[in-house]
């Protein structure tokens, strides 16, 4: 499904507000030390260009620092830290709320009074009125923390895919929070003593698994998850919502539809998506790669009444004439649809050029930064902000192969897979006897009894970068080691299909 994916300055920062927060809830950890408050912020500056502001409680044992990225109002009224009865309350925030504007109406509906156009302060109200229960309501990409002054209180929460960031380091009585784990670093107060479990996630998976970071004293929040900072410290996390239970739940409810009825109800459903996802106050373009989900979701926009589109395409200097090249057809699909197009060309220069930026935007390593910084790069040149994306299509509907080979590899491995000794024994020999890097042999092959039983291990076993048995060449046997026992990437990915989404 589509997204909002923001954009990076000239200069290739990938843009998208920055927040951050300390709150020394242990009065021996003394006030908050605002110098390193500011450097925090003001690490993120590439995220928010478009202004910064910061905010001390009246005890100066809790400070919020932001710096804005402006999407929805784009006043100075709407800027951040966003405060309310008089102090009382206080929130920064990275993201959107969508339905915000059918949020606000509930709460004029029961009498609530708004300063702002903006999506702030509706969460601000929202929460006023109804607690951490909000979260329920929220549609939306978000991560915020909000000061509740009346309970001497923080509340952390992350919306439900964890599209927007938002990382925790706790020690010494205080606890720090930012929308970058680099930031959190740049305050001088948070130890840079790496995660071997981090390291690890990263060969395997091309990704740091969250919650892990490569820094072993800081910790995403889970998505769809929400934790209290009080008197004691943080809390454990709680989930609000789940993609799993929320599969299991269709699953396990689905109404008697014919096919007919399952596809009208699915294209409302995106149809639905997409409009919401056009909510903003600054233009939105689009990412159109001539590919199934990016031209499905401008034909979307286009009936949901768009009429002011901004299409993008990237390409490529090396595919020019060539059938890589999906310029033509996404230049096809703009004039079908009558948008205002651009073509950006990214030449093997430009791309030398560009990649010690790409590497300075890059927060925690993933081998899809590249990708996202150049198409991101593409909508800054055409003058964007925010755009949406085709990003997701495949994994909701199952159109990269995994999907239909890890089900394969479930079904004819689960027996065997249980038969004492076999499955390690298989793995050895195969290991033994075949070279440990060859373009035709995997060594993969020989750990589907190992892995394959189950879905998490045969989705793992797909997917993986690099196996376990790779890593103490990687990163030395005895980081390797420790890395892997802490990091328990199948456990990871199980807890990931849990409850049951309803696998075959």
């Amino acid at each position: 499904m589509a997204y909002i994916v923001h954009s990076p300055t000239e200069k290739g920062a990938l843009l998208m507000c920055g927040i951050a927060g300390i709150f020394a809830y242990d009065p021996r950890a003394g006030q908050v030390d605002r110098a390193e408050l500011r450097a925090v912020r003001d690490a993120m500056r590439l995220r928010g260009p478009d202004g910064h502001g910061e905010w001390f409680s009246a005890d100066g044992r809790v400070g919020f620092g932001h710096r804005r990225l402006s999407i929805i109002d784009l006043s100075d009224a709407a800027a951040q830290p966003m405060v309310a009865d008089g102090g009382n309350y206080a929130i920064v925030f990275n993201g959107e709320i969508y339905n915000f504007r059918d949020l606000r109406a509930r709460l004029e509906a029961e009498g609530r009074r708004f300063s702002t156009a903006s999506d702030t302060e509706v969460l601000l109200e929202m929460y006023r009125t109804r607690g951490a229960a909000m979260l329920a309501e929220l549609r939306g990409m978000f991560a915020f923390a909000l000061w509740d002054g009346p309970n001497r209180r923080m509340l952390l929460a992350r919306d439900l895919y964890g599209v927007t960031p938002l990382y925790i380091a706790a020690g010494g009585g205080v606890v720090r929070v930012a929308s970058q784990v680099k930031a959190l670093l740049a305050g001088g107060r948070v130890s840079r003593r790496q995660d071997p479990a981090g390291v690890a996630g990263f060969f395997l998976r091309g990704a740091v698994p969250e919650p892990f970071t490569l820094y072993e004293g800081v910790r995403a929040l889970p998505a769809g998850s929400f934790v209290w900072v009080g008197e004691r410290g943080v809390s454990e996390a709680e989930a609000f919502a789940s993609v799993p239970a929320l599969l299991a739940n269709a699953v396990e409810h689905a109404p008697a539809l014919s096919e007919e009825e399952l596809q009208d109800g699915f294209r409302r459903a995106f149809l639905d998506s997409v409009r919401y996802h056009l909510v903003a106050d600054v233009r939105v373009g689009m990412f159109l790669s001539s590919g199934r989900d990016s031209t499905s979701t401008v034909a979307l926009a286009r009936e949901a009444g768009a009429t002011d589109l901004r299409t993008v395409t990237l390409t490529f200097s090396e595919y020019q004439g060539s059938r890589r090249d999906e310029a033509p057809l996404a230049e096809e699909v703009a004039r079908h649809y009558g948008t205002d197009h651009s073509t950006v060309m990214i030449s093997k220069a430009d791309f030398i050029a560009e990649f010690p930026h790409v590497i300075e935007a890059m927060d925690q390593p993933t081998t899809d930064a590249v990708n996202s910084y150049f198409v991101s790069l593409a909508a800054a040149r055409c003058g964007l902000k925010v755009a949406l994306s085709g990003t997701g299509g495949d994994e909701l509907l199952g159109g990269y192969g995994t999907y239909r080979k890890v089900p394969m590899m479930v079904k004819l491995a689960r027996v065997p897979s249980k038969l004492p000794l076999l499955p390690e024994a298989l793995h050895r020999a195969y290991l033994a006897l075949t070279p440990k890097w060859s373009t035709h042999i995997s060594q993969k092959h020989g750990a589907i009894l190992k892995y394959g039983g189950s879905y998490a291990g045969a989705y793992f076993l797909k997917r993986a970068v690099f196996m376990p048995w790779d890593l103490p060449e990687l990163m030395g046997a005895e980081a390797a080691r420790a890395g892997l026992e802490r990091l328990d990437m199948i456990g990871l990915i199980g807890k990931a299909l849990t409850p049951d989404p309803g696998q075959p």
